[in-house]
């Protein structure tokens, strides 16, 4: 039984944190001023008011801020515990700083917010780097004994490292409450330790993109980057990602809670975008820096139907969406079938994400003489004239990006897949007709062309 199953109902118990025992909370000054007041009566003596955090400090609150799953993770960390507060902190030698919080117990703590670091369990953590949990502190010979329970009034406690690919210890995923948690479960570990595992690779893929960028934009080419750039996606973010929805799917064949269920879909949904992220920017690696997306064609009888499951896939995972889908394809297709449906789904989602959002998406696919043309057209403003020539470049839309949405990789990699297949893809952009992107690619093999030459 989980904690969730076995402590229903304890978020509206009275019983919480004695915020006067707390050691020296510091708070953000974005805060409210209700917020100073409140921290100001519960903390006494102990409250230090505002503060400016540190350029390097700001930049970790930012970095676990970007990272879309973190709430998710927040709120699955407490409901698979029981627990009622749960964290991602930023851990150095010297700070304790809140980068995300998920408080049900009124802690008083928000991002950018302090805790002295020598009153914490986390600044032993730095130190040996492997979890702490424990559920019940009163009855435990060690953490009965610890001046951390006993200063918060503790009485379960969740620390996982989060450990970064280059070995830096960033901070922690934490949860506390001040009362008991049922911990035993060492699935319970498992899962808190992939949840950190992915936010690690997370920051690793921030840090790489930056350093990628800084290296497109002086034309380099790095192989050393490039080999750090497969690593970390191809194994360092895949793995904990494929434990994160073996976690979920476990999750969700053991409870029947609809508010627990809601949150497994949510992280499902965002490991699936996630898988998406990987993909294209691990693709973009290759493509930028080794040589091209590699492509293997063969005779393909079922394009329509498998461009219809990826476009069934994509309403699920944008249910506001609304498609008008026409699909006429014909058998005898020379294509990679996994590639192909790729560049449709990156063509579909800008248009989700770009495109006006109570208007529909025309999705159309058939064959016109030697070809087959895959058009998408969505309304919207406009791409501006100066913005067309680079649109197929790496990051050029995320730059401009309405809603913030994406890297600015998924059209680059449509149309080096279409590339790949001896074809192009354009773009046609205006305020009366709205935005249509069309790709070609011969049906056929071009003579003299070997059905594996992108291999």
């Amino acid at each position: 039984m989980t904690g969730v199953q076995k402590r229903k109902g304890s978020a509206t118990r009275k019983n919480k944190i004695n915020a006067s025992r707390i050691a020296g909370i510091r708070l953000n000054p974005c805060y409210t001023s209700s917020l100073h007041n409140r921290a100001a009566r519960q903390l006494g003596p102990w409250y230090t008011g505002g503060f400016m955090i540190h350029a390097e400090h700001m930049s970790s609150v930012a970095a676990i801020q970007r990272i879309e799953a973190v709430p998710m993770i927040l709120s699955m960390v407490k409901n698979l515990t029981g627990m009622r507060f749960s964290a991602v902190a930023r851990v150095t030698d010297k700070k304790w700083i809140a980068c995300a919080v998920d408080d049900s117990i009124d802690f008083g703590l928000m991002p950018g917010g302090e805790l002295v670091l020598d009153s914490t369990i986390c600044h032993e953590i730095r130190q040996h780097r492997k979890p702490v949990i424990f559920g019940r502190a009163s009855a435990h010979t060690i953490w009965s004994q610890h001046h951390t329970p006993r200063t918060y009034g503790l009485e379960s406690y969740v620390s996982i490292p989060i450990i970064t690919s280059n070995g830096e210890f960033f901070g922690t995923l934490c949860a506390i409450d001040s009362i008991p948690a049922d911990l035993d479960d060492p699935a319970i570990t498992q899962t808190l330790s992939s949840f950190a595992k992915l936010i690690a690779a997370s920051l690793d893929v921030q840090r790489l993109l930056e350093e990628s960028k800084l290296e497109l934009t002086h034309a380099q080419t790095d192989k050393k980057l490039h080999e750090q750039f497969v690593a970390v996606l191809g194994h360092d973010l895949r793995v904990p990602l494929s434990a994160i929805r073996m976690s979920a799917d476990l999750l969700q064949s053991k409870t029947s809670d609809v508010s627990l269920l809601r949150l497994i879909s949510a992280i499902r949904t965002s490991s699936v975008k996630m898988g998406m992220l990987i993909e294209n920017v691990l693709d973009m690696s290759r493509g930028r820096l080794g040589g091209g997306i590699p492509v293997r064609r063969t005779l393909v009888d079922d394009l329509k139907y498998t461009l219809e499951m990826t476009l069934d896939e994509i309403k699920l995972s944008h249910p506001s969406a609304n498609l008008v889908t026409s699909l006429d394809i014909p058998a005898g297709v020379y294509c990679d079938v996994l590639r192909i449906n790729q560049m449709l789904s990156n063509l579909v989602v800008n248009a989700i994400s770009h495109g006006l959002l109570s208007a529909p998406i025309t999705v159309i696919a058939f064959s016109e003489g030697p070809e087959i043309v895959i058009s998408v057209a969505n309304l919207g403003p406009p791409i501006s004239e100066a913005l067309i020539p680079l649109l197929f470049h790496p990051f050029t839309r995320s730059e401009i990006a309405a809603r913030g949405e994406g890297l600015g990789l998924g059209l680059y990699i449509a149309s080096e897949i279409a590339a790949a297949h001896s074809g192009r893809l354009s773009v046609v952009s205006n305020v009366e007709t709205g935005t249509c992107f069309v790709a070609r690619f011969p049906a056929q093999l071009e003579v003299g062309e070997h059905i594996s030459a992108h291999l």
